[in-house]
Order: C-alpha cells, then structure tokens, then sequence
C-alpha cells in the first residue's frame, strides 16, 4: 500500500485502462499528471512509474517505446530509500526487468529484434531481483513469451 498521493493517482489512471478499459480517459489523465510532476525532470519514482505506465495506453508503438525509454532513464536516478519513502514494496532492482521486458517486446515489434534481444537478456540478468511472487512470476512469464517469439521466424 503506497503512502504517495501521486502514486495513487497514477494507480487511478491505470484503474480506468485495466478496470473500465477507457485508454482515452487514461491517456489523458497521464498527460495531466506528466505536466503536474514536471515531466522527465520530476520525482524519479513519479516519472517511473508514470511513464511505464502511461506506455501501456499508446496507441502507436513508437510512442510506447518513448514512455518505457523515459521510465528506465528514471529508474537509474531512483533510490531504493526513496522507493520505500512511498511505500512500495519493491526494490529499485526489482523494476528494471519490467522496464526491459517491455523495451523490447516494443523493439520486437518494430522489427529490431537485435534490440528486443539486448532488453531481453538485461531483463534476463536482472530477474534475480524477483522473488518468487505473484509479480515475478509475471514478469518471468512475460519474458519467457516474448523469448518464444522471439526465436519464432
């Protein structure tokens, strides 16, 4: 349970995408809050997590692939101290597969799969981070996928 006020409005966001499906709607309350935390120069952990997660409603994979470059350059400015500052119980160690997983699995999708390979295997040489959670199993399951796809023709 997060404790940050932003972080909770972000999760409201994402709940109108995932719970009511309105990518629109979440689209644009990710705009207003990208403006509100001062965009690529706020909060690390606010651009983090805003930017993964406002990547999730783009419609053009270019534009995907922005959103998720701006989370993982926060996430090397983010602290674990200040992670736990919001309540989120994870490490700082523990955000960075997501990020790759979803580099490139957009990479793959713009057919540089050179790319999707090296997102992978940091994604891959960062799993550790994981424990044995619902959420790495997801991830882990995520990167198995796009694995399989990847070696797919």
């Amino acid at each position: 349970m997060t404790t940050d006020p932003t972080l909770d409005r972000i999760g409201e966001a994402v709940a109108t995408h995932h719970a009511r499906g309105d990518r629109d709607a979440a689209r644009e309350m990710f705009a207003r809050l990208w403006t509100e935390i001062g965009g690529e120069q706020g909060d690390p952990l606010h651009v983090c997590v805003l930017a993964h997660s406002a990547a999730d409603v783009q419609d053009d994979v270019h534009q995907e692939l922005l959103w998720d470059e701006r989370a993982l350059a926060a996430a090397a400015r983010l602290t674990d101290d200040r992670v736990a500052e919001a309540g989120v119980p994870l490490s700082v160690a523990a955000l960075r597969p997501s990020l790759h997983l979803s580099l490139a699995d957009c990479h793959r999708r713009l057919g540089d799969f050179t790319r999707a390979r090296e997102h992978l295997a940091r994604a891959r040489e960062e799993i550790g981070a994981l424990g044995d959670t619902d959420y790495g199993r997801l991830i882990r399951n995520g990167l198995d996928r796009l694995t399989e796809q990847l070696s797919s023709p």
